[in-house]
């Protein structure tokens, strides 16, 4: 039967891929890679292939298109669905067309698949359609969070505490989570931590993660907050894209207020 892995790569940095994803890479007659116009992603992508797959190893790169999402419809969970079906349709013609029947296919994931990633969801759909078998693989990765943390030096938790992650949208349309102090929040384009009362908050942010072009900046919201807001807007003009991720972390003795 077809095998399809879903491979955590990390989040940039190439001494982050586990074992386990090296020898997955190690594993795929084909490699899928989803296009998504960021040459500083592929080349990455690439390197990582270069420096971990065995010259011995024959594999091809076959790319996958991506259909167009509509980011301004105002039922987001349902633009979401519509994109993930049609990616679904693209994903099947291709597995089938590209593997053969004991064929294996691979997918690289940057951080980890199980985290605010679609492959494992896209991939399921496929499944459930029926019109094509695989047995699927999920192999995880170090994920954004974790590499955020290790570069500030600091935990993710603290004792007894619990820790939610949440993304850019939720923050700015409900503040930050009731019942804890810590916040990790993705996926955020417009700087969400603003609209919140920063009196007693801390902030812990990363931007290109394990990359050369890696940007760290920590401290009190109150007084980072215009920083982290400039220097973003001036890595996204100066590179064309960017991916960011942080911690928001609330003094004990506020907690609750």
């Amino acid at each position: 039967m077809r095998r399809v892995l879903a491979i955590g790569i990390g989040a940039g940095d190439l001494e982050h891929l586990t074992a386990g994803a090296i020898r997955a890479l190690n594993q795929a007659d084909v490699l899928f890679e989803i296009e998504r116009g960021v040459g500083d992603l592929t080349a990455l992508r690439q390197e990582i292939c270069r420096r971990y797959i065995e010259p011995s190893r024959r594999y091809r790169t076959v790319a996958v298109p991506e259909p167009g999402r509509n980011r301004a419809a105002p039922a987001y969970g349902a633009a979401v669905e519509d994109w993930r079906a049609r990616r679904a349709e693209v994903w099947e013609g291709l597995i089938e067309q590209e593997l053969g029947p004991e064929g294996c296919g691979a997918f690289l994931v940057w951080g980890d698949p199980s985290l605010y990633d679609s492959t494992i969801a896209v991939l399921d759909q496929v499944l459930a359609r029926g019109r094509t078998k695989f047995e699927l693989e999920v192999v995880p990765g170090i994920s954004s969070v974790q590499a955020l943390t290790a570069r500030h030096r600091i935990a993710l938790n603290r004792v007894g505490g619990a820790v939610i992650l949440t993304t850019g949208r939720r923050l700015a349309e409900h503040g930050f989570p009731p019942g804890v102090d810590d916040v990790v929040v993705m996926l955020d384009a417009h700087c969400s931590f603003r609209g919140l009362d920063p009196e007693g908050i801390e902030i812990y942010w990363g931007a290109y993660l394990g990359t050369e072009d890696e940007i760290l900046v920590s401290g009190p919201l109150a007084e980072v907050g215009d920083e982290i807001e400039r220097r973003r807007a001036q890595a996204r003009e100066r590179k064309g894209w960017i991916m960011d991720t942080y911690l928001l972390r609330r003094q004990r003795a506020l907690a609750g207020e």
